[in-house]
């Protein structure tokens, strides 16, 4: 797995991104007290369900694959110039 220049900002934005995207679909309502594990883990999910990020082989299935995933899925969402890109 190829190490992406500002992973962890771009998790937490996916996080934000994905907790959005389930809302607004109907298919959650994340609670405050949810662990960003869960949240992860289910934004995760339901992005394979829909067809939005490539499934991992279920043996490959990790917290860090998973955020590893989401970070490539949400800069592949931003503009060139981005930063968070640079």
């Amino acid at each position: 797995m190829k190490k992406i220049k500002h992973e962890a900002e771009l998790v937490k934005a996916a996080i934000l991104a994905g907790m959005k995207y389930g809302e607004e679909r109907g298919a959650v309502i994340f609670e405050p007290t949810d662990a960003a594990s869960e949240k992860i883990l289910f934004i995760y999910r339901l992005l394979v369900h829909d067809k939005q990020i490539q499934p991992l082989p279920e043996d490959q299935v990790s917290q860090q694959s998973m955020r590893h995933k989401l970070a490539i899925w949400y800069s592949k969402q931003l503009p060139a110039d981005h930063p968070l890109l640079k």
